[in-house]
């Protein structure tokens, strides 16, 4: 059932909602709707996941956690990206028990054609008003990999990386971890 026109709805309306399995969002109180991924999006999380936590287990620093997991920014504002990160000394500030409240140090969103428009427009708008720091927009069509780092109050995109350049990712977020596109966007 939509809301009536203006009405905004809230974290405490997300959470009446079924749980079917798909991604529920609230932006600005407008509620999206994502289905499930497909096998390379779930590809892309593993392959990061991976490279991030093994990163930590050697670098203790943050923590890594992936969607299904609420970004609390507001009450009109919850979002589930696939993955963020949280760095060390923020984890007691903004980690709770049942989700995060707060902006996470990175997000990342895996696009698909029905979310593309939505991470490289309102998401990346709703990061950076909220001052999350560092935001990848992965495009697992083109093999690319945007990042928008935080300068000052704005994002500005400082990287557009490709598998087919071999290109290497790195983060002063998780200084000394190199992430091959080669490895991210393998099956």
């Amino acid at each position: 059932m939509k809301p009536a026109p203006g009405v905004k709805l809230t974290y405490q309306d997300l959470l009446l909602f079924p749980d079917d399995g798909k991604r529920h969002e609230l932006i600005d109180g407008e509620h999206y709707v994502t289905p499930g991924p497909n096998a390379k999006h779930q590809a892309i999380v593993v392959n990061l996941t991976g490279m991030m936590w093994s990163y930590l287990q050697q670098h203790p620093g943050g923590r890594v956690f992936t969607a299904p997991f609420d970004v609390i920014f507001s009450e009109f504002d919850v979002v589930e990206p696939d993955l963020l990160f949280i760095a060390g000394e923020r984890k007691n500030q903004i980690l709770l028990k049942q989700h995060v409240r707060g902006a996470p140090d990175l997000v990342i969103e895996i696009g698909s054609p029905s979310t593309r428009k939505r991470d490289e427009t309102i998401k990346r708008h709703l990061y950076e008003r909220f001052g999350v720091s560092e935001y990848w927009v992965i495009d697992p069509e083109l093999d690319t990999i945007k990042v928008y780092r935080r300068v000052e109050e704005r994002f500005v995109r400082i990287a557009e990386l490709s598998l087919e350049n071999g290109d290497v990712l790195t983060t002063p977020l998780l200084v000394g971890l190199e992430m091959p596109l080669s490895k991210i966007f393998e099956n």
